[in-house]
């Protein structure tokens, strides 16, 4: 017979790249032409390094891998502007849409932290109607000191959402990042 639950779940975190907006495949659209004018091919290997980073974390490792004649600051300056231009081409991921509406629906508090700054996190969820109001916390990487794997941007979640962390469901891609949450000093089973 399974255990009954301790504590019941009060509010829910949610990562948005790659959990709930399908992100990576315009990314990798993107950075296979990018890197084309280089005479670079992108074949996907850096896939796994840059997923969950802060973008000058993911910039580093594309800039470092296909050896690049560019900073990492002058990769993401001629990236960017690529990117954001495909913002409005991100659909969500299958279910999110009925995830997010269930969890409103019942009166579930819901925070956005993603290791992206707010602006465009705000910026990605402005092309999906009904989603800034899922929301009553949104917690970007250039609001803490410590992107993901690092479980300071969950924690400033959960203290923003006014509830301790182990009543949190968090809801993350990366297991990496994800474990760092649950086996933080702060989580309480």
């Amino acid at each position: 017979m399974a255990k009954p639950l301790k504590k019941l779940v009060s509010c829910v975190i949610l990562d948005l790249d790659g959990t709930i907006l399908d992100t990576d495949g315009m990314v990798s659209e993107v950075l296979k032409g990018f890197l084309d004018k280089y005479g670079k091919q992108w074949d996907g290997r850096e896939a796994q390094r840059i997923v969950g980073k802060t973008p000058l974390e993911a910039a580093a490792a594309v800039v470092e891998e296909y050896e690049l004649p560019c900073g990492n600051n002058e990769f993401l300056a001629e990236i960017n502007p690529i990117l954001y231009a495909q913002l409005c081409n991100i659909k969500p991921l299958p279910g999110s849409n009925r995830l997010l509406k269930h969890l409103s629906d019942h009166g579930v508090p819901m925070a956005l932290a993603s290791n992206s700054p707010r602006g465009n996190i705000e910026s990605k969820i402005s092309y999906h109607q009904g989603w800034k109001d899922y929301f009553s916390v949104i917690v970007g990487g250039d609001e803490v000191t410590a992107g993901k794997p690092s479980p300071e941007i969950f924690l400033e979640a959960a203290k923003r959402l006014n509830t301790e962390p182990s009543s949190c469901l968090v809801i993350e891609d990366s297991m990496q990042v994800a474990s760092t949450f649950i086996y933080s000093s702060a989580y309480i089973p």
